[in-house]
């Protein structure tokens, strides 16, 4: 108490330097007290050989066109990104960049989201996942929902460790990452507790989704044309598309949704969350839809457009609303 009186002293005083120098002390105690630095710590998904995997010779890199999205990902992990103790609300958020299931976003739709949820006390996992790929895959369909079940697992499993409530795990998707966060809300599974790894005893099922300008449905009509070719392939039998379009999985235990889209979206069209909207609201799931006037796709955060930037606040206040 004495410190913050003597700070407010001090800012009535004309004394410039004294005043700046005062804001930069306050500054850095913002970003310690919230652990806005760089991931905690970085763990591999899988150990020994990556299941459904092709020996290969491509490494990972940044894409010279999207400077800030990844790509040539053959070892899947999660950067995990963690709030102080005191200030943790024990919740926790999977994050999937999308990218079209060609590249990942890593850092507007990746690094950038985990810093933020650290800072309303949520710990924030940032999960690389395998890109579907012909090369690198021998079903290339299943590596993104394969690293995103087992990417889950590994959560729960440390849930404990990092001060997290296994009840209260998340995920968060934009764009074919929001694709790959509903895949795994309508595709979960409650683990094996006969594998010999512990890991997989584990359930993969969020407990809630929040799906940014996410594509959901891969039919010809709704979808986004390049997301479901480098799923799927050029001519995909018509069962993977059902299996692969969520507004088709809704189920009774899909876990409770939260939906933000804008109207003027030209390269995922706004009806993906519609759809998926109509889909959780027959199954009486829980849900909470924002669909706004203007923002294009791939607006992230939002920084520079102020109505924009407000679905993050709506977020906190949907994710504090849950029981």
């Amino acid at each position: 108490m004495a410190e913050i009186t003597t700070t407010l002293v001090l800012l009535k005083t004309k004394n410039r330097v004294r005043a700046g120098i005062i804001c930069l002390v306050l500054s850095l105690a913002f970003f310690s007290c919230f652990n806005l630095k760089s991931q905690d710590l970085r763990i591999p998904l899988y150990t020994g050989k990556i299941p459904n995997s092709k020996p290969n010779k491509v490494k990972e890199k940044f894409d010279n066109e999207y400077k800030n999205a990844l790509t040539g990902i053959t070892v899947p992990d999660i950067a995990v990104y963690r709030p102080t103790r005191e200030f943790s609300t024990g919740r926790a958020v999977l994050i999937f960049p999308g990218g079209g299931y060609w590249i990942e976003s890593i850092e507007l739709e990746g690094r950038d989201i985990a810093r933020y949820l650290t800072t309303i006390g949520i710990t924030a996992i940032v999960v690389k996942y395998r890109l579907p790929s012909d090369e690198l895959c021998l079903n290339k369909h299943e590596v993104p929902l394969m690293d995103a079940k087992r990417a889950m697992r590994i959560v729960r499993a440390h849930a404990a460790e990092w001060n997290i409530d296994s009840q209260k795990i998340g995920v968060i998707g934009f764009s074919a990452g929001g694709h790959l966060a509903s895949t795994l809300g309508t595709h979960f599974d409650y683990g094996n507790k006969s594998s010999l790894d512990t890991i997989e005893h584990f359930s993969s099922r969020p407990n809630f989704m929040a799906l940014i300008y996410p594509v959901i449905s891969l039919k010809d009509s709704v979808t986004h044309p390049g997301s479901r070719k480098q799923l799927l392939g050029n001519n995909p039998p018509s069962k993977l598309i059902e299996f692969y379009s969520s507004e088709l999985q809704v189920k009774e235990d899909t876990p409770p949704t939260f939906i933000v889209h804008a109207t003027d979206d030209k390269v995922v069209g706004v009806q993906n969350s519609l759809l998926m909207y109509r889909a959780l609201k027959e199954k009486n799931i829980p849900t909470e839809m924002h669909i706004l006037s203007e923002g294009g796709h791939g607006f992230g955060l939002a920084s520079k457009s102020q109505q924009v930037g407000y679905w993050t606040t709506n977020l906190k206040l949907w994710l504090e609303s849950l029981q």
